[in-house]
């Protein structure tokens, strides 16, 4: 490994440290029961302020008793016999102070803790003040050196405005270099690090209303010797000792309705599903879902389900107290009632073309061509030809959070088909900032249909995005399972939703990336 001047001046620092006897990288912290968090911390000295007025010493008015705080050095000043650094934890920062004197450190301690350079973990031992300046600040009498910051972050500076707003300019601007580096972006960024909060409330707050719905959270394999569930090319791996092919998980589903055949009747589970497939903004090959199935309901029992659980979690993460959040420029309301209307409905609103007049691939492909629109040549099904509609023409324009209903029955190989309508089925998409958040179906439960759509899904299918026929699922439904509604929503967008993000490598915390060359 090659090391820059700056690393190498440091490495030499590490060297004096051991020949002084310091460990600086020890096995543990030795304040930890006495340990504050900064917020805290300064929260107990701001209430020095409002204490009886008493003689001022040089450096501060009161003091409270000793506490113990650490963290990361984000600043430093050095003056003579007297030294301030800014200390960052995981709650906020704040200074410590640190001089020569009987009631402080002794000369050896404070050369030595002079030495210390930014980015590195401290730990520091002693009572809580205001300076004359009115900061907040810990004096330190005993401090240890936790860790030895080799490399140098690039620390951002800091301005304050006026109105006591900060502004960052941060050193560390690229997006590749934050992604792939994504411990120096999260260490010097606190608005990233607030973002995984921000994901982190989201997922709570799911399983907060899940539980109270009365679903029982499962966890079902990432690793299948059939994957199914969705139109998608899966990753393959092999295990050794059984010699045998498997998948990486490209949906939930299957396993999910199996449990309700064994009568658990409200099931859902958060978890990775895994897709061979392009990255956009808003895709990475592996990604978080939210599945659930629900015994004795329907697609639109669960679009009332959907609507609520967003409006719960909009309610405990979105900033704005009323629901309102901010991507790319649009204030969309996750609070109030969702559109509803059907697929064929939207896409003759923004595309002229009612697709239920055009029933088959060639009278549909030229009424697309005669209005003067595009299409995809790799769709070579009825079904296929509508959703490239709504894809292309309809999906950008839902910016309020809406839900599509009944679509094309050889598309949605796991919904039941709408009554009176066998082409059609009783399917519905959520979408809101112009993209897909949810899917869901009131569930296919007749077997000999299931095994049916199955073997013309496989004949029908581009490339290798067909589910195989899963022999194990048709013998699951003919046990018997109950009507269903089950749906499938996209952790990752709700996250760039509520983080006001608009690109999912913001929300992810290692993304996907070519190899660093």
């Amino acid at each position: 490994m090659e090391y820059t001047e700056v690393e190498r001046e440091r490495l030499a620092k590490l060297d004096r440290l051991r020949q002084a006897g310091i460990d600086p990288y020890p096995s543990r912290a030795a304040f930890i029961h006495e340990r504050v968090m900064a917020a805290e911390a300064l929260q107990r000295a701001q209430l020095l302020k409002f204490e009886p007025a008493t003689p001022p010493q040089p450096e501060n008015h009161l003091e409270t008793g000793p506490v113990a705080i650490m963290g990361r050095i984000v600043t430093r000043r050095v003056m003579g016999k007297a030294s301030f650094i800014q200390v960052e934890d995981g709650s906020g920062k704040i200074q410590f102070y640190a001089r020569i004197g009987e009631d402080s450190i002794s000369a050896e301690s404070f050369a030595l803790f002079k030495d210390l350079d930014l980015g590195d973990f401290i730990e520091a031992r002693g009572p809580l003040f205001i300076t004359k300046t009115g900061e907040p600040s810990l004096r330190i009498t005993a401090w240890n050196l936790l860790s030895k910051s080799i490399s140098p972050l690039p620390i951002a500076k800091e301005e304050k405005q006026p109105d006591g707003s900060v502004i960052r300019h941060s050193a560390f601007s690229s997006p590749e270099l934050r992604y792939r580096q994504r411990y120096a972006d999260l260490a010097v960024n606190p608005d990233i690090r607030n973002v995984f909060r921000v994901r982190a409330s989201l997922i709570k707050s799911i399983r907060d209303f899940l539980d109270g719905e009365n679903f029982l959270e499962v966890e079902t394999p990432v690793l299948q010797a059939l994957y199914g569930g969705a139109a998608a090319k899966p990753f393959i791996t092999h295990h050794n000792q059984l010699d045998q092919d498997l998948y990486l998980r490209i949906s939930f589903e299957l396993y999910l309705k199996r449990l309700i055949v064994g009568n658990i009747e409200r099931v859902y589970e958060i978890g990775r599903d895994f897709r061979n497939e392009g990255v956009s903004f808003k895709h990475n090959p592996e990604f978080t879902m939210l599945e659930l199935y629900a015994a004795y309901m329907d697609m639109y029992s669960i679009m009332d389900l959907t609507e609520r659980m967003v409006q719960h979690i909009a309610q405990r993460v979105a900033k704005d107290s009323n629901g309102m959040i901010e991507w790319r420029g649009h204030r969309i309301s996750m609070l109030e009632p969702w559109h509803r209307k059907t697929l064929r409905e939207a896409i003759l609103e923004y595309t002229d073309i009612d697709y239920t007049q055009y029933p088959t691939v060639e009278s549909l492909q030229k009424a697309i061509k005669a209005a003067g629109l595009a299409y995809s040549p790799n769709a070579k099904t009825w079904g296929k030809l509508v959703d490239g509609l709504m894809g292309d023409y309809v999906e950008k324009n839902l910016i309020h959070p809406t839900f599509l209903y009944e679509y094309p029955r050889d598309i949605s190989p796991f919904a039941k088909s709408k009554a009176g309508d066998p082409n059609t089925v009783e399917r519905f998409e959520g979408f809101a900032a112009g993209m897909e958040l949810c899917n869901a179906f009131s569930e296919l439960n007749d077997p000999i249909d299931q095994y049916q759509r199955f073997r013309d899904e496989s004949m029908n299918a581009e490339g290798d995005e067909a589910n195989p026929v899963d022999e194990d699922y048709v013998r699951a439904l003919m046990y018997g399972m109950p009507t269903c509604g089950g749906m499938g929503i996209g952790i990752d967008r709700l996250a760039m939703l509520f983080a006001g993000k608009d690109t999912v490598r913001e929300v992810i915390l290692f993304p996907h990336l070519r190899q660093d060359e």
